[in-house]
């Protein structure tokens, strides 16, 4: 006897768990799990996500280890290994939004919960000891100046969880290495105040108060005058280095070939765009 029963899910896109039982033995059934830009082959089995290793994922295991040796509940736990070589990490409960946005993601409480979130990730990662040998991703884009932590380095929200439209948890530490606060804020910001062009937004957020946003954030997660009068140029440095990173990605071809194909450099162009022409009025409010 074969019987199927199927149920409803929410991290990434994924929408169906499945689950097969012969003769009253249960089969856990891969799930793919689609929403990121990257990685691909990420599956979801059970209770647990299966994602394939990578060289930096050593580095990745021993953060996330520190994170769950700390009491910091918003990221997922390392479990190990399965027999296909993928890494097995605990499976975080809730939905992570898909495009176009659900309305929760786009409040003002959702904005606050991912500023909070994200310093609360900050304050926890902030006694890790990056061990000398760890591996990250070295291809990314940085700004100037010595690493202050490890940050996430990609809190968009696919990559971050809601449960009851409150943001709970981040997933997806792909892009994670040593790296300053700063770099962590305007990245988060990027993507959820958001510094982009109207015409890239998520329709929820074409029309939104940019500069109100960026406030909102900034108060939120707690930056004094001082440094909110680096976010600016911080996201202008970012946008410029962040183009040519990507565009040196894409010419290896595989995923990030296809985001640049997309059109991923002329989005970032646009944004850098937007913001000069709207500098003036998003410092006086972030001021």
């Amino acid at each position: 006897m074969v019987w199927c029963a199927w149920q409803w899910c929410g991290n990434r896109s994924v929408r169906w768990l499945g689950r097969l039982i012969f003769w009253g033995v249960v089969v856990e059934v891969e799930v793919p799990l689609s929403g990121g830009d990257v990685t691909e082959g990420v599956v979801r089995v059970g209770d647990t996500v299966r994602r394939p290793c990578g060289a930096h994922s050593s580095a990745v295991h021993g953060l996330l280890r520190h994170l769950e040796r700390v009491g910091f509940d918003g990221a997922p736990r390392v479990l190990g290994v399965d027999g296909k070589g993928r890494e097995v990490l605990s499976w975080v409960a809730g939905e992570a939004p898909g495009r176009p946005l659900p309305r929760y993601a786009v409040t003002r409480e959702a904005l606050v919960g991912v500023a909070l979130l994200l310093r609360r990730y900050h304050e926890a990662v902030a006694s890790y000891e990056v061990p000398e040998d760890a591996r990250w991703d070295d291809q990314a884009s940085r700004l100037d100046g010595p690493p202050e932590l490890v940050g996430h380095c990609d809190v968009t929200p696919e990559n971050v969880v809601f449960r009851g439209g409150r943001p709970v948890g981040l997933i997806d530490f792909d892009l994670a290495r040593p790296t300053t606060r700063m770099y962590d804020v305007v990245t988060t910001l990027r993507h959820w105040a958001p510094i982009a062009d109207p015409a890239d937004r998520d329709w929820r957020l074409c029309a939104v108060d940019v500069g109100e946003r960026l406030r909102v954030f900034c108060d939120a997660y707690g930056l004094d005058r001082d440094r909110r009068r680096e976010v600016l140029p911080a996201a202008r440095l970012r946008f410029e280095r962040s183009y040519e990173a990507m565009r040196f990605r894409a010419e290896q071809g595989g995923a990030w070939a296809r985001l640049w194909h997309k059109g991923a450099g002329h989005r970032i162009r646009r944004a850098q765009d937007w913001l000069e022409r709207n500098w003036d009025e998003l410092d006086a409010r972030l001021a």
